[in-house]
């Protein structure tokens, strides 16, 4: 079955970019990626591309290099054998537009971080970012502090966020003062309540992606994403499960990436349910989601002032008075401190790199200028 590249999102600024290959080159998007290859849509057709050596290569150098799901590659024809026939070989990744990346963070034993500072690209050339939170799990509200941070990663990455307050039609304390909180949490992003099972506000999440726009939806188990794309599609094409009856909480359905286009056009990644996510070489993405305490920042008396005892904080006299939640404060200093721990880590590594880059350098000159 052929594809149209147009309705996959290519165009001819991509075409400007596709390299000069022996044999030539074929364009496609990432649909899925596997162990050492992937499979990609072409004009010809849907094909399982296994990775070639320099793009192996470079994503053991450096596991952002490494095809994943939404990425605009060059393929090259395999020899035209009888066991090769029709088969490509992945050459080479296009330049991303967009990448949502998330950093190697966890928790250790003590309460404190631990990471690699190496990142993982979940999603590349996406113009939406649907940020999807359960309006509750059993007891339990929507998680803003989880909404702040995958809203500010949205944003890092380029593309646009738009939060999406899924189960709503499960909420029965007062859906609007949820909706009230979640907006706060994420000023000047679109909040969307939806409803996958009845479609209520599925038209409104269909507008973003447009004619061939491209949307990754994160979240965690349970939150309805695989439904939202069923809901979408028109049809059952991402398997679901019911959550947990005694907790709430969901099981892992979707158990990889997969791009999936959708009928009139439009392209929605599905991801399985994250649990942990870290920052990653944040910029503005963490000043972004909390613009109102940028804000009100800049009546503090101190210019360095990290909002905490200092006097005449404005920050905190906000706090105090009732204008800004504590938790919402406490969430800018935790996302504060691991964006500037996951910027050390990162330094951290790229020096060892080079240390060991310039050791291997000076081996090899040393052997050379032997007699």
């Amino acid at each position: 079955m052929s594809n149209d590249l147009s309705l996959l999102g290519w165009h001819e600024g991509l075409a400007e970019q596709l390299p000069d290959l022996p044999g030539g080159a074929v364009p496609a998007r990432v649909a899925r990626v596997d162990r050492g290859a992937a499979e990609v849509m072409a004009a010809d057709g849907t094909h399982q591309a296994r990775f070639a050596a320099p793009v192996r290569r470079a994503a053991a150098a450096d596991p952002l290099a490494l095809p994943c799901v939404g990425d605009w590659v060059a393929l090259t024809r395999l020899d035209m054998s009888s066991s090769n026939e029709g088969r490509y070989e992945l050459a080479e990744v296009l330049p991303r537009r967009t990448a949502f990346i998330r950093g190697g963070v966890s928790r250790d034993s003590r309460g404190g971080l631990s990471g690699d500072g190496q990142g993982q690209v979940l999603a590349a050339n996406v113009d939406v970012v649907f940020v999807a939170e359960p309006s509750m799990h059993a007891t339990d509200f929507a998680d803003l502090g989880r909404i702040e941070r995958l809203v500010a990663l949205a944003w890092e990455s380029g593309a646009r966020p738009v939060v999406l307050v899924t189960k709503a039609d499960l909420f029965d304390r007062g859906l609007g003062d949820l909706l009230a909180d979640v907006v706060a949490a994420a000023p000047g992003v679109d909040v969307h309540p939806v409803c996958s099972l009845t479609g209520d506000g599925v038209d409104l999440v269909r507008a973003h992606l447009g004619a061939a726009g491209t949307a990754v939806i994160l979240g965690p188990s349970g939150a309805g994403k695989s439904t939202l794309v069923n809901a979408l599609a028109g049809a059952e094409v991402m398997e679901t499960q019911q959550v947990r009856a005694a907790d709430g909480r969901g099981r892992h359905t979707t158990v990889h990436r997969q791009l999936i286009p959708l009928p009139g056009g439009g392209l929605v990644i599905d991801t399985p349910g994250i649990r942990r996510v870290g920052l990653y070489e944040m910029s503005e993405g963490v000043g972004l989601v909390f613009s109102d305490i940028e804000e009100l920042a800049e009546d503090c008396r101190f210019s360095d002032c990290r909002h905490r005892e200092e006097p005449g904080c404005a920050v905190l006299a906000a706090v105090e008075s009732g204008e800004l939640p504590e938790r919402r404060l406490e969430s800018w200093n935790r996302l504060q401190r691991e964006a500037a721990w996951m910027a050390r880590r990162t330094d951290a590594r790229l020096r060892a790199e080079e240390t060991r880059k310039w050791k291997v350098i000076h081996k090899q000159m040393r052997g050379i200028s032997r007699p």
